[in-house]
């Protein structure tokens, strides 16, 4: 199958943006998925998003994992879809509107391809001894560490990932540590399997973490390996974040076509079938 592909990065996260206005990628499947987000055989990317026509909102997206998962919504892949959707003419203005499968989302275009983004409502967290748990769909754990640079993002990724507390649900992890100027994360990502450079989801709930026990508006810098984040939302207590805002660079990196090979597809269906593809 062939397939048109535009290429952003969200403050480094990266995604292969694809206008399925027609509806022609309608049928994509996981092992499109994989191969169109493999760094060896395909264009390389954290993920992949459809942007499809909506008559009620200005478009809609539809966000994948490299693992072929269909997620709710992602922040730095919904900052790229405006900038990609600005860049088809979907939208001429600055500011819009537009759905995804957790809801509506607003977001708005500002100098130099920034994007700031509504996110939705964070209402449910468990705390624990040095951790605290988000449930933002796929539950995400933040931990701090005085020594962020010393973290192994990987190996305690896969170990929490493979605990009996998250083999089943999946679950993403950010280390945090107070910088001088910002509040400086590291996230490895479910999906992805891999540290990325950055998250919206680890900078939302790292900002979260540290805020102030006072039911207020809070803002905070965040400083990730691929770029800056500014988080700010409502807080009413420890449970409930409202009117979150999400603002960070967007950029394309470039535009091109991949047809990808019946044997290549073949070839991960049949490692699908006797390991599985990263879940």
């Amino acid at each position: 199958m062939k397939f048109n592909f535009h290429k952003y990065h969200g403050a480094g996260k990266d995604f292969l943006l694809l206008d399925n206005r027609e509806k022609q990628y309608e049928n994509i499947d996981k092992y499109d998925l994989f191969l169109l987000c493999d760094r060896h055989f395909g264009v390389g990317a954290d993920g992949v998003v459809l942007l499809n026509s909506n008559p009620e909102v200005d478009f809609s997206i539809q966000v994948y994992l490299p693992n072929g998962k269909e997620v709710a919504m992602s922040g730095a892949g919904g900052r790229c879809a405006v900038l990609f959707a600005h860049t088809l003419g979907v939208i001429k203005q600055q500011e819009t509107t537009f759905l995804a499968h957790d809801g509506i989302h607003h977001a708005k275009l500002l100098e130099d391809n920034q994007v700031s983004l509504s996110m939705k409502d964070v209402t449910k967290v468990d705390f624990g001894y040095d951790t605290a748990v988000f449930d933002l769909g796929i539950p995400h754990c933040v931990k701090f560490t005085e020594y962020l640079g010393d973290a192994d993002m990987i190996k305690e990724g896969r170990k929490l990932r493979a605990s009996d507390d998250f083999k089943e649900t999946g679950v993403s992890l950010s280390y945090l540590e107070y910088g001088t100027q910002a509040l400086e994360v590291r996230t490895y990502e479910m999906g992805v399997e891999d540290e990325v450079l950055s998250s919206t989801a680890g900078a939302m709930v790292s900002a979260m973490v540290v805020s102030g026990n006072q039911s207020q508006h809070y803002s905070v810098p965040v400083k990730m390996k691929g770029g800056d984040i500014e988080v700010s939302f409502d807080k009413e207590n420890q449970q409930t974040y409202r009117n979150i805002l999400i603002t960070g660079p967007t950029e394309k990196v470039f535009e091109g076509e991949i047809t990808l090979k019946e044997k290549w597809r073949h070839r991960v269906s049949l490692y699908d079938k006797i390991v599985g593809l990263k879940t």
